[in-house]
């Protein structure tokens, strides 16, 4: 006590900053986690009245510490009671980007520490959700808006973690889907969704209005069923199509919530260690919601929220990866800069699922080491570790896959130099004689992650490369004829998982590449491409048209309003004689109501008048 007073005496008061610094330590030794708030009362003091600061100045040096907490917390609440909620915004804003800034520092630095110890594809909650990421990008304030108020009165919804659910949806009731546990084999867990009746009936409506080739029918059903998946991402492609993205997007969200509803109380969508098996159709629809999810939030600036959805996808099948997101997950990686996430899935998987035999890993791969490696806060040794590994691995992703070159190169308007366009290793002969197949993965690529690629500095580190591949080619390497013979061996067909995602990620460069085989074929939004060895628990039943029993006229209506059905009433409820007669008459009534139609639309062309109306009587 006798040093302190000796050291501070009350004619030289401590600074506004020491007595805040005091305080955090304070706080922080106490264990509180108001990191945020410490610190914005520790920046406040500066505005306080002088009068108040002596009176604290003063005060006995022994309650002076209790004393100064409870001014500064109630000067806190009376001076800023006004802008508390933009205060409180604030804050939030503040200590969500310095745990994800410590998060991202953590794992980029320490790899070994924190991402290591999880699975590969471990999923975050926190990651699922866009508006973290917009708010990393952009502010709270800016990402939220208003929203909070509204929130608070908003009445009860179920909390979901893969869409927020909206206060325009209908309100949500039991569809008729539910998920069950198959088995539990090897600590891995395999569920399944499954259609009670009801839903059963609902789908065989649904099919019969896609047969229709009637978006409207498929409208009508929504209405009465506005949480039917099937309806809801066939509408939302159709939305697509006539450039109406938001509507288009809200139906996947849509259909996300209604199948999340459905999950089982022990289904985990982060521990990876749940599977769905796309062979039952009942499956195929979170599949295909989850991928179409995460094409708007690539489309939308939220690569790494797009990144968590596709690791969610591969992890509920990751031994088929039936829509084959093995061929995106390293444009998310990219695009996300999760460069240690990419280079450990390549280090773990490369193994046992060849990934280096893939175009598009062959080529992002070192892409990432290099972005590794022209992070300055690292230590030395990584950096060039990291220089070693991308110019070894791009220069045998070049040797093995030479037509990815030009085409790169002609994206990213590049010209390349005269000793790479003359040289016959990367010239057109390499683009025509690959398989098909093979140009299908090329062409997917390019399409997709050129825009990655036109940094200068990568452009420079790329040419440096090519260059010393070709002096690898004209050396005569035993590894340039191997990779030329791997090349004619494999990749003679693709199979139908990646046929599949090129419908799916509609590509046109990869588009244009499909086989013949499959073009050929009617695709559907709702399931393109089903597997061959589908697993099927319920069948539609077969419908009975009887086409001699309907009249001349119910044809020549049918001719022209291919909806129309006079007989569609009798044929389904034809065992019950009570209902024939009133169906009859509906069925009348029917065919009157599109007479009048048809006879209302009916639209005579006037004659052309001549300039002057009045006219002098003479015809010309």
């Amino acid at each position: 006590f006798a040093q302190i007073t000796t050291e501070e005496p009350e004619d030289e008061p401590p600074s506004r900053g020491e007595r805040g610094d005091a305080r955090l330590g304070e706080r922080d030794a106490a264990g509180g986690n108001d990191e945020g708030a410490v610190t914005e009362e520790a920046e406040g003091d500066g505005q306080r009245d002088g009068e108040e600061a002596e009176q604290l100045d003063q005060a006995p040096p022994l309650s002076n510490k209790p004393r100064k907490k409870k001014k500064k917390r109630k000067t806190k609440k009376t001076s800023a009671g006004e802008t508390l909620e933009d205060n409180d915004l604030e804050d939030i804003d503040s200590l969500l980007e310095k745990i994800e800034d410590t998060n991202g520092l953590s794992q980029q630095t320490q790899s070994g520490i924190n991402t290591d110890s999880r699975p590969l594809l471990y999923v975050e909650h926190r990651n699922l959700n866009p508006e973290n990421e917009l708010k990393r990008y952009f502010g709270a304030r800016a990402v939220l808006g208003d929203q909070r108020p509204r929130q608070r009165q908003r009445q009860y919804v179920r909390s979901t973690w893969l869409t927020a659910p909206k206060n325009t949806w209908p309100r949500y009731s039991k569809t008729g889907i539910a998920m069950q546990l198959v088995d539990t084999r090897r600590e891995v867990q395999h569920f399944t969704f499954e259609h009670h009746r009801e839903y059963q009936q609902v789908q065989f409506k649904f099919l019969d209005a896609v047969e229709s080739m009637d978006p409207n029918n498929i409208v009508l059903l929504l209405q009465m069923n506005p949480y039917h998946v099937d309806s809801l991402l066939q509408l939302s492609d159709v939305c697509r199509m006539q450039e109406d993205q938001e509507m288009a997007r809200d139906l996947i969200e849509r259909a996300l919530y209604s199948l999340e509803c459905a999950f089982h109380p022990v289904f985990s969508l982060t521990s990876g260690t749940c599977r769905l098996d796309y062979r039952r159709p009942e499956n195929r629809a979170f599949f295909l919601a989850l991928f179409k999810h995460l094409m708007f939030l690539e489309k939308r600036g939220c690569p790494r929220t797009a990144l968590e959805f596709c690791k969610l996808i591969l992890s509920l099948d990751p031994e088929n990866d039936p829509l084959c997101v093995l061929l995106l997950i390293d444009f998310l990686s990219l695009r996300a800069r999760e460069y240690t996430f990419l280079t450990r899935m390549f280090q773990e998987w490369e193994s046992h699922r060849n990934l280096s035999q893939l175009p598009n890993f062959a080529f992002s791969v070192p892409l990432a080491y290099f972005f590794l490696s022209q992070q300055e806060e690292r230590a030395e040794l990584e950096l060039s570790q990291a220089r070693e590994r991308a110019a070894r691995l791009v220069q045998l992703a070049l040797i093995m896959f030479p037509s990815v070159l030009m085409p790169l190169l002609d994206h990213c308007g590049v010209q390349p130099d005269a000793r790479v366009s003359s040289h016959s290793f990367f010239g057109l002969n390499a683009q025509i004689s690959q398989p098909p197949a093979l140009n299908q993965l090329t062409s997917l690529y390019v399409g997709r992650t050129h825009s990655l690629w036109k940094d200068p500095a990568v452009m420079a580190w790329l040419e440096t490369n090519v260059h010393e591949v070709l002096r690898m080619v004209d050396a005569q390497d035993p590894l340039v004829q191997d990779s030329e013979h791997k090349r004619k061996m494999r990749y003679q067909s693709a199979p139908r998982n990646i046929y599949r995602h090129v419908i799916l990620s509609e590509m046109k460069e990869a588009t244009a590449a499909l086989p013949l085989e499959v073009t050929s074929q009617p695709v559907v939004g709702f399931d393109p491409l089903p597997p061959l060895d589908s697993i099927v628990s319920y069948t539609r039943p077969e419908r009975t048209n009887h086409p001699s029993n309907e009249s001349t006229l119910s044809l020549f209506f049918r001719s022209l309003l291919p909806n129309f059905n006079l007989q569609g009433d009798v044929r389904h409820d034809g065992d019950d004689e009570a209902g024939a007669g009133q169906d009859l008459n509906q069925g009348v009534n029917r065919l009157m109501a599109a007479m009048r139609d048809m006879l209302a639309n009916i639209q005579f062309q006037e004659p052309p008048r001549d300039d002057n109306p009045e006219g002098d009587g003479e015809w010309d």
